[in-house]
């Protein structure tokens, strides 16, 4: 683990007392609670005969299962598979990622999970009342009603779980096949609009906190490509990403060597890397937060 700064973590923690941060959540936040894409990949690819060698990428295999069955096959998997796991983290726990989140005063909580773990976070809190909201990235989706279309503000009262990628709510919004990938990058493109203008504004005007994400991993790599050009239009804040480091067997030079490598390639977008799990991140944070209020 190689933590932070401590200037850093200083404007971190002032970023959230202005309410100038928007945490943004990824698979690693719900490790031990959901099963890893790569498993669900290999399950899949197990039981469906996948051909390929590279059966552990739930992208390409969730593509393989949409031109073999029927397009929504696999979002109608993962939507049965998440009822019939019917997890949910220990949020007794005070470590527990999404509840260390929950418990900052933020009003715009970003995720790229199917899951609602965010949302029950927020629930339990005292005095919280959380809003879902989805992208509307496709023309299935596109009629579903908008709370920001009623004139609804984000506040710390009253936060907004937004879903870029979809939930088990609505199986047609989930992003999870190769094609879903193009065409929400396409999609997105081509109608900035598709994400709200608030949603926007956070990226273009808070400190992003990437957390649960593999900073060598392709769908990773997608989303910066489809974040950045909200993000460059910023006012130069300096961002934060909780990563794993690079796993390079038997060599721990060309590991420290990924290591500098990927993070001088995400500083030139003033991307911050944090080396650790997201429970070793947010148990630091919640220690520093609790110290500064």
């Amino acid at each position: 683990m190689v933590t932070l700064a401590k200037k850093d973590w200083d404007l971190l923690i002032r970023a959230i007392k202005d309410q100038r941060c928007t945490p943004f959540i990824g698979a690693g936040a719900c490790n031990g609670v959901l099963p890893l894409g790569a498993d669900i990949a290999r399950q899949w690819a197990r039981d469906n005969e996948y051909p390929l060698e590279d059966s552990y990428n739930l992208i390409k295999v969730g593509q393989f299962l949409a031109v073999d069955s029927y397009p929504m096959f696999p979002k109608d998997e993962i939507v049965r598979l998440f009822k019939e796991l019917n997890a949910s983290p220990d949020f007794t726990d005070s470590n527990e990622p999404h509840r260390v989140l929950a418990e900052l005063p933020l009003p715009i909580y970003i995720t790229t999970n199917y899951d609602d773990f965010m949302m029950k976070a927020l629930a339990r809190t005292k005095m919280r009342d959380p809003k879902r909201e989805i992208c509307r990235w496709n023309m299935l989706v596109r009629n579903e009603p908008s709370r920001f279309d009623d004139g609804y503000e984000p506040t710390a009262a009253n936060p907004v779980v937004f879903h870029l990628h979809g939930n088990t709510e609505l199986a047609a919004s989930i992003v999870l096949t190769e094609d879903d990938y193009f065409d929400f990058l396409v999609n997105v493109s081509s109608d900035p609009l598709l994400i709200p203008r608030r949603i926007q504004k956070a990226l273009t005007e808070t400190s992003v906190l990437f957390i649960g994400y593999g900073l060598a991993d392709w769908n990773f790599r997608v989303l910066m490509q489809g974040l950045y050009r909200y993000m460059e239009k910023g006012l130069g804040r300096r961002h934060i990403a909780v990563m794993l480091s690079p796993n390079i067997p038997n060599s721990e030079a060309q590991q420290v060597k990924a290591q500098k490598y990927l993070s001088n390639y995400y500083d030139n977008i003033d991307v911050q890397v944090y080396w650790g799990t997201a429970r070793d991140f947010c148990t630091e944070l919640a220690q520093r937060w609790h110290e500064s209020v």
